[in-house]
């Protein structure tokens, strides 16, 4: 074996060790804060997040306002269940423009220029999360 042999050995045998240890530790993430000093967070998989928090990790909050009861902008969200049932509540929020009945139009044209956007690249179990937290409010 030679020396550069022996050296790429090395240098893939530490790789592998630190790809290794990586994946056994827990992930962290460094959230700043508004005077730019930042702290360590550490992920929580989609699983343990209930649907409060992947409602504001949406951005739902930026348009229906913080305690979701609605901005300028947005509706609010709260009695969803008098009008939605789960499956269609999800099926709306995956695909909002596929909607349209007198309720829709009512809010399209209060809220011009708005347009609700698409979660169909969340999975479907975070999906039902959101319909869930949002149908018991």
């Amino acid at each position: 074996m030679t020396n550069a042999q022996k050296w790429l050995a090395a240098f893939l045998g530490l790789f592998i060790f630190l790809f290794l240890l990586g994946r056994v530790t827990n992930k962290k993430e460094e959230i700043p804060y508004k005077d730019n000093t930042y702290t360590e967070k550490t992920l929580q998989s989609n699983e343990e997040k209930d649907g409060l928090q992947l409602i504001r990790e949406s951005g739902c909050t930026s348009c229906h306002g913080q305690n979701l009861e609605g901005s300028n902008i947005a509706p609010a969200l709260v009695n969803l269940k008098e009008y939605w049932g789960r499956d269609n509540l999800i099926n709306y929020l995956r695909n909002p423009s596929s909607f349209s009945n007198e309720r829709m139009k009512e809010y399209r044209m209060k809220y011009k220029n708005i347009i609700m956007p698409s979660y169909n690249n969340l999975d479907v179990k975070d999906l039902g999360k959101i319909a869930d937290y949002l149908l018991t409010r």
